[in-house]
């Protein structure tokens, strides 16, 4: 049995609750300490039973709460090498961290880190494994990579990035700069990117998707939610009928999903 929930999805702050029944994990900690433990509650789990903090990389929407949730909670950190080097500042002072190069067993868990093509230091989606079942975390990623791929082939539930609508974003207030690097390959990947990417990696196994990391001045739900839905069902694979598909919320809680072993 494998329970998961985006709790906070966007670049105002990123945190991702899985647990098995030995216990949980969350992947980014990017708000404040005091609304992950909130949002914990409001699905009927415990702070306490957090037993790792797994950060894809160091940008503070996903790793500003890691200095009161070490410090205050005892959980230890784990990330890249790259990145436990550039977040060391955010530690409590008796964190207990660990650079991840392959796979560790938590709660009954294996975690396994991948590269993905980022604008930060060495960042990383995860893998979760549980006794029969294959959870992907999969967001902050410029392009499409064979890691990416093959990483997210076989999974059962995906949470991927679909950050921006592109007309939206070359159209939009942002300076051109700044566009440049949502658009690169080390920026975020787009609704339509998303939806291409679905279309390669679906198949019989992937019950649920969640798209994650929306942006607010770049985006709308219902245009990423139509643009990806439009992409797989021109396909042939139909959001409804062949898995759920649902959206990882910026200010408030998605939907939990349980998966039965």
């Amino acid at each position: 049995m494998a329970k998961f929930c985006p709790l906070f999805s966007g670049s105002s702050g990123n945190c991702t609750y899985i647990a098995s029944s030995s216990g949980g994990i969350l992947i980014d900690a990017g708000v404040s300490a005091k609304s992950i433990v909130t949002a914990l509650a409001q699905r009927s789990a415990d702070i306490a039973d957090i037993k790792a903090i797994f950060i894809t990389h160091e940008h503070s929407d996903h790793t500003s709460a890691l200095r009161v949730l070490t410090s205050k909670y005892n959980i230890p950190v784990y990330a890249t090498n790259g990145t436990i080097n550039s977040i060391g500042m955010h530690f409590g002072k008796k964190t207990e961290h660990h650079a991840i190069s392959g796979s560790v067993c938590v709660a009954n868990m294996e975690i396994t880190a991948f590269k993905t093509p980022h604008d930060s230091r060495e960042s990383c989606g995860f893998i979760v494994q549980t006794t029969d079942r294959r959870i992907a975390v999969c967001t902050d990623l410029g392009c499409v990579t064979d890691d990416v791929r093959d990483a997210l082939t076989g999974c059962d539930l995906v949470m991927l990035e679909s950050n921006h609508d592109i007309e939206m974003l070359k159209n939009g207030p942002y300076p051109w700069y700044l566009k440049r690097r949502i658009m690169s390959d080390k920026g975020h990947l787009s609704n339509a990117g998303c939806g291409s990417l679905l279309t390669e990696i679906m198949c019989k196994t992937i019950k649920c998707v969640f798209l994650g990391h929306l942006s607010e001045e770049n985006n709308r739900p219902y245009i990423a939610m139509d643009t990806v839905s439009s992409i797989l069902t021109a396909s042939g694979v139909y959001p409804g009928e062949d898995f759920d598909l649902f959206l990882a919320n910026r200010h408030q809680l998605s939907e939990l999903i349980t998966l039965s072993d």
